[in-house]
């Protein structure tokens, strides 16, 4: 199939782009790199009536370090530079950890870091990447930019924190804590598909090897990211053991997850393999947070 007609808008600037959703309101989307936007219209699920191409903005892509050591993203920014990025390598290594997860090379390529969070796709791996690694989204529209925390970021099943005439420009992930731990774990049918159960975790000792902090969040296990509060609250204060690490699966697993099920994966599969996941992922960020 292909999409009904539709205007074609390239954006010169930010400012030209927020002119144009100004004008046009509800009938336009933006487009960055398609990857979700296009084969949607071909489906006709979507069907704007004019398309704003942030694609001629180089000023969006760029990947950097601030001068406190944090990790800054251009919305713009292709996965596939992600996923070969020194720097997202040595500051956000959660995230250089799970970009090979994301579809094809080929996807990669043209797929953006904002575009996937704006797209807020429950089955995505970068929405929960951000929250784990407390990053902030900033965005900028008619009334200038605000920054927006992730975890407060995604609102439902396609759905952000953005207004409807702002656009999201930057993301910025903190410089990873010392005595921190990570890792990232999901089960797919085969290398590409869209996972059936995805968790990332950090993990944070304090100087007597107990955990200090702990985030585990969950991708498809609801209509967005699931952030696993109980599990983790299980986890503080504890000197880690596979039997603390089970004990916290199985409260993400059976209490705090809500998956769907599908035509590939039962209600009941998707919380074993939460369970599984959630116990190995633990279990590696511990190693990782006791060598760092």
């Amino acid at each position: 199939m292909k999409p009904p007609p539709f205007k074609y808008i390239a954006a010169e600037s930010v400012e030209h782009a927020l002119e144009q959703m100004a004008e046009y309101g509800d009938a336009a989307k933006l487009l960055a790199g398609g990857q979700s936007l296009i084969p949607a219209m071909n489906f006709r699920v979507l069907q704007p009536s004019v398309l704003i191409d942030l694609n001629p903005i180089g000023d969006l892509e760029y990947i950097r370090r601030s001068d406190d050591g944090a990790l800054v993203v251009g919305a713009m920014t292709r996965q596939r530079d992600l996923e070969r990025s020194s720097h997202v390598e040595r500051i956000t290594p959660l995230l250089f950890e799970a970009m090979p997860h994301i579809a094809h090379p080929q996807i990669r390529t043209r797929g953006t870091l904002g575009g996937s969070l704006a797209h807020a796709d429950p089955a995505a791996e970068l929405p929960v990447i951000a929250i784990t690694s407390g990053a902030a989204m900033k965005a900028t529209g008619p009334s200038g930019d605000r920054w927006i925390e992730a975890k407060d970021f995604f609102q439902g099943m396609f759905s952000t924190a953005l207004e409807p005439e702002e656009i999201l420009v930057e993301v910025t992930f903190p410089a990873r804590k010392p005595h921190t731990g990570w890792s990232f774990e999901e089960t797919s049918r085969r290398r590409g598909d869209y996972g059936m159960m995805g968790v990332a975790v950090e993990v944070e000792l304090d100087e007597g090897g107990s955990v200090k902090e702990a985030r585990l969040v969950y991708m498809n296990a609801g209509d967005g990211p699931i952030v696993a509060e109980k599990a983790a609250a299980l986890l503080r204060g504890q000197r880690p053991t596979q039997e603390v690490f089970a004990a916290a699966a199985t409260e993400a697993a059976d209490n705090e997850i809500d998956p769907m099920g599908s035509v590939h994966a039962s209600i009941d599969f998707q919380r074993h393999l939460a369970r599984v996941l959630t116990a190995r992922a633990l279990a590696k960020a511990y190693a990782r947070a006791q060598s760092s």
